[in-house]
């Protein structure tokens, strides 16, 4: 890792899973960390946004909106937030100087591919919320071309918020049983694996030494949501078994979901910074630490 120390580093959604993450890694890292709630910065208003980022050099929005069935009958507000909140804060960034790293999403992609989606890999979302992030990416790209990074992430979990591997565990000490979908298949990412690359991405990208463009942060490996919950279960000495598979036709929802989720991690190498470990690697580390957030009520 770089050293970071000297940077100011700005980061919006600072209350979401990954935005709680992304504060205190930079904090550990020694940065100069301005972190803002949503209720702290609107990111569409623009002269707030612009107030925010005066005397950062790194910017770094996980404010979103993250409903993705809600977006299905509210769509003008999801890309309001994801669309026009990234388009405000890539013009804030080209008037002040600073770098700015946008977190996407795999909905872009259609999800019908058969071998990883590269960073230039079609686009064509396949619900609202994936038209809204592209409308966010594409802000950021036409209007910060040398110093703007889109990072897209896709089934993030962690300690500090809502997610698929808390919610198994939940069930799992109130049922038997737990029906999990086998035909969806992905890359699980803990959000602090994540939080780090952003870390190292932003370091690199105030060097010099990073390419502006779309990169992808995923952790490595592949899994179906069945394939996670069963490995929840084992790594917190529950029984695998208790987890059955499913189809995606037994849990119709509001929007569409993609059944191929898996990135392309080409990227990283042409800025010198790592990879994501594997899923499993990351879950176990993960687990050791929602344990004790979410006996807390976190």
């Amino acid at each position: 890792m770089d050293d970071i120390t000297p940077t100011r580093w700005l980061v919006t959604g600072a209350a979401g899973m990954l935005g709680r993450d992304l504060a205190e890694v930079l904090a550990g890292a020694g940065a100069d960390v301005t972190a803002l709630t949503r209720a702290e910065l609107d990111v569409t208003d623009a002269g707030a946004v612009e107030a925010a980022v005066a005397g950062h050099d790194v910017v770094v929005n996980a404010a979103a909106w993250t409903d993705v069935d809600g977006a299905e009958t509210e769509e003008a507000a999801a890309t309001r937030i994801n669309g026009d909140g990234p388009r405000a804060l890539a013009a804030a960034c080209a008037t002040s100087g600073a770098v700015l790293l946008q977190v996407s999403t795999d909905y872009v992609f259609p999800g019908d591919a058969t071998a990883p989606y590269r960073h230039d890999s079609p686009t064509s979302p396949v619900n609202a919320y994936g038209r809204g992030k592209l409308a966010g990416e594409r802000a950021v790209l036409e209007l910060l071309p040398e110093r703007g990074y889109v990072v897209r992430t896709a089934w993030l979990y962690g300690a500090h918020g809502r997610n698929f591997v808390a919610t198994m565990l939940d069930l799992a000490a109130r049922r038997e049983t737990v029906d999990v979908v086998d035909d969806q298949r992905g890359q699980p990412t803990w959000t602090r694996a994540l939080a780090r690359q952003l870390r190292d991405l932003g370091a690199a990208a105030v060097r010099g030494a990073a390419p502006a463009g779309v990169y992808h942060g995923t952790a490595s490996g592949t899994a179906t949501w069945y394939d996670l919950a069963r490995a929840a279960f084992e790594l917190t000495g529950l029984d695998p078994e208790r987890v059955r598979p499913t189809t995606s036709e037994r849990f119709v929802r509001p929007a569409r979901r993609p059944s191929y989720s898996v990135l392309a991690h080409e990227r990283w190498a042409d800025a010198g910074v790592a990879g994501q470990p594997h899923w499993r690697e990351q879950l176990s580390q993960a687990l050791r630490t929602m344990a004790p957030a979410r006996s807390a009520g976190a």
